[in-house]
């Protein structure tokens, strides 16, 4: 049983709570936005590297603070604390889009990095309190069922936000572009109000409280010996570098899939729906996901979602033709999307010592980050490479997202490996 079960119902919340903005922000309306509004008139292939270059920057940023970040929060019993202080900043820089006008690219975008860095750099406590709120042996169920309500929540706003662009005068609102500044408002207040059960019910284990200062300290004295332990943790090890890579195209298609739907002709009226119907299935193949894992293991039900985003990156880029192919497309995304990220934070948590969980979910943050880093980068590399060869803007967009998948081949080879070790080591 869970220790407590308001504790884990909260805690659930705030995915319910973040993923808003990770939908109808990061997917959703602000690659639509950038393109046509902030960057209006300017060549699609130049549009999509700006944005892929601002992510690799933001990721940047994150991989560089994540392991001071949870040491810190270890040291001084702060978790909530800093997942409360980069809540604030995340959600009070999603509203400061509203105010950014036509043609202010750069504003634009420096203000979404900025709020991407607020939800990243939160993820690292709030995928911390994972460990204050269950036991091992309910960690991939407790992860799963997060990540399904989070699609469902997010599901659910953004499926009013998409009304409120289609009829916006159904709402009172002047226009489309009125609606989508006032989508990227109710994300950041959805993010605020559903925040709020975890600061008050989730409580992190008990520990000798310190000073700001003596937790800075203590914290910086613990990150090479964090880094020592994972380096000699040949399981622990395996598992970050296959996750790095194939977390890295997971996150790519999230970042990168409506802005590569636009560059090959998809309306935006179907981008929108295949985002609504990654949501809606992502719920419960979440929820499968995760009892599927306590049968099969969550390495097994991992391996199954990199082989799904395996043929919808390197063959569906490449083939797709319609909207409906794109739809299609995004279904079978959303059936691996939700279960991957799940089960790799629950492994992972099973993997580490409970009590230095910030220390280690800011490595495993870190991880992510330069995934992100990785990811964007080589969309915006290729697609810029083979256009400057000289070839179709089409086919530049189509090669290089399909060109991610690599990373995922990658990625798989290396987990079975690790699972190897794993089991090796459970022997020993």
């Amino acid at each position: 049983m869970d220790r407590d079960r308001k504790a884990v119902i909260s805690w659930w919340l705030y995915d319910w709570a973040n993923s808003a903005f990770i939908l109808t922000v990061v997917a959703g309306f602000f690659p639509v936005f950038f393109k046509s509004f902030w960057c209006a008139g300017v060549d699609a292939t130049v549009s999509t590297a700006r944005l892929g270059i601002g992510n690799a920057v933001a990721g940047l940023l994150v991989a560089i603070m994540s392991p001071m970040l949870g040491a810190v929060a270890d040291a001084g019993r702060a978790k909530k604390l800093l997942l409360g202080m980069f809540v604030l900043v995340g959600a009070l820089s999603t509203i400061g889009l509203f105010f950014m006008p036509q043609g202010e690219w750069l504003g634009a975008l420096s203000i979404f990095l900025l709020a991407s860095v607020g939800f990243n750099s939160g993820n690292i406590f709030y995928d911390a309190l994972l460990v204050d709120v269950t036991e091992k042996s309910r960690m991939d169920w407790v992860s799963s069922v997060g990540y399904a309500i989070g699609y469902l929540g997010c599901g659910l706003l953004f499926l009013v936000n998409v009304l409120m662009v289609k009829n916006p005068q159904w709402f009172g609102l002047s226009g489309p572009a009125e609606a989508i500044r006032v989508s990227f408002l109710m994300a950041a207040v959805w993010w605020l109000l559903f925040s709020i059960p975890l600061f008050l019910n989730v409580h992190e284990r008990r520990r000798p409280a310190v000073g700001a200062m003596e937790a800075i300290r203590k914290g910086a004295s613990r990150i090479l010996h964090t880094a020592g332990a994972i380096f000699h943790n040949r399981p622990l090890l395996l598992f970050l570098l296959a996750y790095w890579l194939y977390i890295d195209g997971v996150h790519t298609f999230v970042l990168m899939a409506v802005d590569f739907g636009m560059a090959i002709g998809i309306k935006p009226g179907s981008l929108m729906v295949a985002l609504l119907v990654v949501q809606f299935i992502g719920f419960p193949s979440a929820l499968l996901f995760g009892k599927a894992a306590g049968k099969v293991g969550a390495t097994g039900m991992i391996i199954t979602g990199i082989v799904i985003y395996i043929v919808v990156c390197g063959a569906g880029a490449l083939l797709l033709r319609t909207a409906t192919h794109y739809i299609i497309l995004a279904g079978i995304t959303g059936i691996a999307q939700g279960g991957i990220q799940a089960l790799s934070r629950s492994c992972f948590g099973k993997l580490i010592p409970a009590d230095a969980a910030g220390e280690y979910f800011g490595f495993y943050n870190i991880v992510s980050r330069f995934a992100v880093i990785l990811g964007p980068a080589v969309v915006a590399v290729v697609t810029l490479t083979i256009k400057q060869a000289g070839l179709p803007s089409l086919l530049a967009s189509r090669v290089g997202m399909s060109s991610v998948s690599l990373l995922f081949v990658g990625g798989m080879v290396l987990l079975v490996i690790a699972d190897r070790a794993a089991r090796k080591g459970s022997r020993a």
